[in-house]
């Protein structure tokens, strides 16, 4: 079965992890396991890996910061068995840090063919400085044509979000980057939270 066909998906955030994060990418119905993300601790830049399974024994995707302190910080997305770069994600930074989260999304030789947008900068303000108990939602972008979105749960303790790349039925958007960007708005976005 490739993890990477799917066109919906739930990924789950291990809620309490001392050091690092793990995060759980599930098929839609959350009863399939496809992979099994790990951030490792202690590192000065983001180092994620994605695996086939909780054996850790396939690396599928690396997901690394080029940077060590960046406030639009790049991360390359890297096919763990060919070697091959797939694409980067780059995160805006000042916009991202103080309005609302956005980032863009690269192809293999740093062009940027997409975006990814926070849904509405009026709640992602209200998310800021207010409350944040407000879903954070996401919309993936493609030369300015929708392919997909991420919506977070309702639930401040356990960061869970809904993945929906169903209205890229051409599968414009490699889903190993999109799924990328997915584990980088949980991890990245979810620390600012």
């Amino acid at each position: 079965m490739d993890a990477f066909n799917n066109d919906k998906y739930f990924a789950k955030m291990v809620f309490f992890k001392l050091f690092g994060n793990t995060i759980r990418i599930f098929d839609e119905k959350k009863t399939t396991l496809l992979l099994f993300v790990k951030q490792k601790a202690f590192k000065f830049k983001e180092d994620i890996t994605v695996f086939s399974d909780e054996t850790e024994t396939k690396s599928l995707l690396k997901i690394s910061a080029r940077n060590i302190i960046d406030f639009g910080a790049t991360y390359d997305v890297t096919d763990s068995v060919s070697g091959g770069k797939i694409g980067a994600l780059r995160r805006k930074g000042m916009m991202s840090s103080f309005v609302m989260d956005a980032w863009e999304i690269l192809d293999s030789n740093d062009t940027v063919i997409g975006k990814i947008e926070e849904d509405n900068w009026i709640l992602a303000l209200i998310r800021r400085y207010l409350i944040n108990f407000l879903p954070q939602k996401f919309q993936f972008y493609l030369n300015d044509k929708a392919v997909g979105f991420v919506e977070q749960t309702w639930n401040p303790f356990l960061p869970q979000m809904k993945v929906d790349f169903s209205m890229d039925s051409g599968k414009h958007l490699n889903r190993k980057l999109g799924l990328a960007a997915v584990v980088l708005l949980q991890v990245v976005e979810g620390k600012q939270n």
